[in-house]
């Protein structure tokens, strides 16, 4: 059952919890920053039909958020395509409108990206992998996507999205179901050479993967490992001035947005 939050309630929330561990120790220097830091830039557009609600997970076990954002002037989203987003150890959906990612959204289609739809969920902190009975992962490839479609929108093409932890999980994701998204972009991804994501980067053959990470951000020499790990090189490898936090991600959401949106929207070819 979902429980719908109005638009006032979407922006009070913003704020979002702090920090606690992760499963399994991944992303341990994660856990030692502060929130996702300082909110990026935003740009000049308005969000779109933005939503934030409760809804049942049987893959968690519980209730979790369920966010959803559709570039403004395209109605309710139907019939676009979905990147899903996963989120760090340090924010869940309820701090997606303080990181402004549907106007973001709003922004990049009216530069000329291809529209698409944003959705995402609380995957907790186990670095979107499962844990007992609590599997995130399986909430993504299977729930979120009938979440989605109940909302008209096009789950045969999916991408992912994610930052930090997240990017960790989105590249995991990409490993466990080949083939599936159309493309991976992943912000200062928490990877370490041996991880899982290093172990089965094979599987990651055929996706295009782009990858950025500030050059002042302590996961940069690993993130560029992984970059000269991938089976292809990479559609983009982004070493630019920044941080690990929102302020440096935003400025490179743009870039990510129109890597999605083309791949979303371009046919599949073999």
């Amino acid at each position: 059952m979902a429980h719908t939050l109005t638009r006032r309630r979407l922006l009070a929330v913003g704020a979002g919890t702090a920090a606690v561990a992760v499963v399994g120790g991944l992303a341990a220097r994660e856990l030692s920053r502060p929130r996702s830091g300082p909110a990026p830039d935003l740009p000049d557009a308005p969000a779109g039909d933005e939503r934030l609600i409760r809804i049942a997970s049987s893959a968690r076990g519980r209730e979790v958020d369920f966010w959803t954002a559709v570039p403004d002037g395209y109605g309710d989203g139907r019939g676009l395509p979905v990147c899903l987003v996963l989120h760090g150890a340090s924010a869940t959906p309820r701090d997606y409108g303080r990181f402004g990612l549907a106007r973001f959204l709003t922004d990049a289609v009216r530069r000329g990206t291809p529209p698409f739809v944003l959705a995402g969920a609380t995957g907790g902190r186990l670095a979107w992998r499962r844990s007992g009975d609590d599997d995130p992962q399986r909430m993504l490839r299977e729930e979120v996507p009938n979440w989605c479609a109940r909302r008209g929108f096009d789950t045969d093409r999916a991408a992912a999205w994610g930052w930090s932890m997240g990017g960790f999980g989105a590249l995991l994701l990409a490993e466990a179901y080949p083939g599936w998204l159309r493309a991976v972009a992943a912000f200062s991804p928490a990877v370490r050479p041996g991880d899982a994501v290093f172990a089965d980067v094979d599987k990651l053959r055929g996706t295009p993967v782009g990858l950025w990470c500030g050059r002042q951000d302590n996961f940069l020499r690993d993130v560029r490992a992984l970059a000269k790990a991938l089976p292809e090189p990479p559609v983009r490898a982004e070493w630019t001035d920044g941080r690990h936090n929102f302020a440096y991600w935003g400025t490179v959401i743009p870039d990510a947005f129109a890597l999605l949106g083309t791949a979303l929207t371009t046919p599949r070819t073999g």
